[in-house]
């Protein structure tokens, strides 16, 4: 089929139409191949008016593909907040969960056999510290030779994650007891603000989309960011969403607020020197002084208090650092790959 994001293409219609539009939710994108045509074709009509793509279809999409992955992003989004025009039913549609469930084993078993850490959670969390002294290549390369569509891009690509940022993590929280669950949730309620909706971190980001001049609606840019990219958002929903998935979610959440600050502190610099607004330069140096404290909170107060409790757990945690770190390292090489041969990163380059 037509890649609807390749110059010249034809405008391909997305999913909406089957139910009332909603605050908050984003416009369904459109397909990239013939699975996600066929789930958006469904998903535009009530569940059960339309025949949801099968399961040969389903597995010999590639893994880690746009069709595969765009296909995941669709189905989790019903978890948070829909999308426009596509009925509230669709979200524990038995057939639709069942496709899910073909499209999650899919990326499990790649990532899987991809994603090698070390088995062992003390030296999975022991390397996020010991490693992380210069930060991610991606805030690097910003730093020293960022320009500012590098920076718009950047955040495009992450306006994903960080316009609901906290949001996946908090199903972990039924899931935990004791000393666990109050080092977990005050982490969380920091990310929400503390009690200031001006705070939350989601809404810090919206205001530093608005600082690089880029539309700040939860979702706006699903149609625009590529595969590798959805993987990363994809994998902490799906984690978050299975009870039996709680301790890569836990591995997952380590990695975010336990690499943090170095990588933020760069991007804050930036940022400055782009001479970008007080709230984009904001949302970083929240990040730096936030997450350097959260660090020992997840890793000793959290973590350690969860395997004390569960410590069949701990080839879980491993697992979801080691699959995160294995995403965010292929979402690394595709921006640095396109920003230093002067291309895109994205499948719809800003105006």
């Amino acid at each position: 089929m037509t890649d609807p994001y390749r110059p010249g293409a034809p405008e391909v219609p997305a999913c909406g139409g089957a139910g009332p539009g909603r605050a908050g939710a984003a416009a369904c994108p459109p397909p990239r191949g013939e699975l996600t045509a066929a789930l958006t074709e469904a998903l535009a009509r009530e569940p059960g008016r339309r025949r949801l793509p099968g399961r040969v279809l389903a597995e010999r999409a590639d893994a880690y593909g746009d069709d595969l992955q765009l296909a995941l992003h669709l189905c989790y989004e019903l978890h948070y907040r829909g999308w426009e025009g596509v009925d509230d039913g669709w979200e524990w549609d038995p057939g639709l969960l069942g496709l899910r469930q073909v499209l999650e084993r899919r990326f499990l078993d790649a990532l899987r056999a991809d994603a090698q850490g070390t088995g062992d959670a003390v030296q999975a969390l022991e390397g996020l510290v010991r490693n992380r002294t210069d930060g991610p290549d991606v805030p690097r390369f910003l730093q020293h030779q960022g320009e500012w569509w590098h920076m718009r891009e950047y955040a495009v690509h992450r306006s994903l994650y960080q316009l609901k940022e906290a949001d996946p993590h908090a199903w972990m929280i039924p899931r935990l007891t004791g000393r666990a669950k109050a080092a977990f949730v005050t982490v969380e309620y920091e990310e929400f603000g503390a009690g200031r909706a001006e705070r939350v971190h989601a809404e810090l980001f919206a205001g530093l989309m608005r600082d690089l001049d880029l539309e700040d609606a939860y979702g706006h840019y699903a149609h625009a960011v590529p595969a590798v990219t959805l993987a990363t958002v994809n994998l902490m929903s799906l984690l978050g969403l299975h009870r039996a998935r709680r301790g890569a979610l836990a591995g997952h959440f380590a990695v975010l607020e336990c690499t943090s600050p170095p990588g933020s502190r760069r991007l804050a610099e930036t940022l400055r020197r782009l001479g970008a607004g007080a709230a984009a330069i904001g949302f970083y140096t929240e990040h730096v002084e936030a997450d350097a404290v959260h660090e020992q909170l997840v890793r000793h107060e959290f973590i350690g208090d969860l395997l004390a409790g569960e410590p069949a757990l701990a080839q879980d945690v491993a697992f979801g650092i080691a699959a995160t770190l294995w995403l965010e390292g292929r979402l690394s090489e595709h921006l640095l790959g396109a920003w230093k041969t002067g291309r895109s990163s994205l499948r719809a380059p800003l105006g």
